[in-house]
């Protein structure tokens, strides 16, 4: 696992945009699992710029996204679907019928998320996966408690996650309670994990995942199994981290030098 820390969540944002950018330039089709949130919108942000200033394209790359709303058509404003056409896919040269998540309004879920897994499977696997970290120490929305070796399925969300996210509704929608996600196992089958989180407010979660024990009630500290593995936080973020200055010793200013 590698650790790199940035000063600030600017560069802890570049930093991410610069390893993804570099995974298309070494193969021009790669296949990514990206991610939502929060977090991501600058991320999506500095890359479209980046694309648009003489950055890789994405003409060749094959897209998957980590979950969907249960009950939310591709349609609907508060998609996972509608996030990424804004934010991305409507902003660069890519090919939508490259771009995948689960179909939210399917009419069996489960059958969906068995398709979902499937359709990774075939398109050779998943070559980086893009990842926020929940302040419970979820990735994607695999919440406290799954199974580490967990695939594609149906999830119930939180109350924390739905607060969460219940500002990105207006008062009078339901927040959904159900979600397809792809599992820790799924994310942890991808050749690469990039995982990105910054502020105070993710200090305790980041602790957990790297120095805590490996264990289901943080579904991130299973990246500490994965062989490659790069996290990048800010300095906030990394606040309560034991061995704080080995990681700035090992990765000085957050590079990203070949150093387990």
């Amino acid at each position: 696992m590698k650790v790199l820390i940035l000063e600030t969540a600017d560069t802890a944002q570049e930093r991410v945009v610069s390893l993804i950018a570099q995974t298309m330039r070494d193969k021009p089709n790669a296949v990514l699992g990206l991610a939502t949130g929060g977090t991501m919108l600058p991320v999506y942000e500095k890359l479209v710029a980046l694309h648009k200033n003489g950055g890789p394209s994405f003409r060749d790359v094959t897209t998957f996204n980590l979950d969907e709303y249960v009950g939310l058509a591709p349609e609907h404003p508060q998609s996972y679907r509608s996030y990424m056409n804004d934010v991305l896919f409507g902003k660069v040269d890519i090919n939508l019928q490259r771009t995948h998540l689960p179909r939210g309004d399917a009419r069996n879920p489960e059958d969906e998320a068995l398709r979902y897994e499937a359709a990774i499977a075939q398109c050779g696997g998943l070559d980086l996966q893009l990842l926020g970290l929940g302040h419970n120490g979820h990735i994607g929305f695999n919440e406290p408690t799954s199974s580490l070796k967990s695939r594609t399925r149906i999830k119930t969300l939180t109350r924390e996650t739905r607060d969460a996210n219940s500002r990105y509704f207006r008062a009078d929608e339901t927040i959904p309670t159900f979600a397809i996600t792809m599992g820790v196992g799924t994310i942890l089958d991808a050749r690469h994990c990039l995982l990105l989180a910054t502020g105070a407010q993710k200090a305790d979660a980041v602790a957990a995942m790297i120095e805590g024990p490996l264990a289901a009630v943080c579904p991130a500290s299973a990246l500490q199994l994965h062989p490659k593995a790069t996290i990048v936080i800010d300095m906030a973020a990394a606040a309560k981290l034991k061995l704080l200055d080995y990681y700035l010793h090992v990765h000085p200013d957050g590079t990203a030098r070949e150093v387990v």
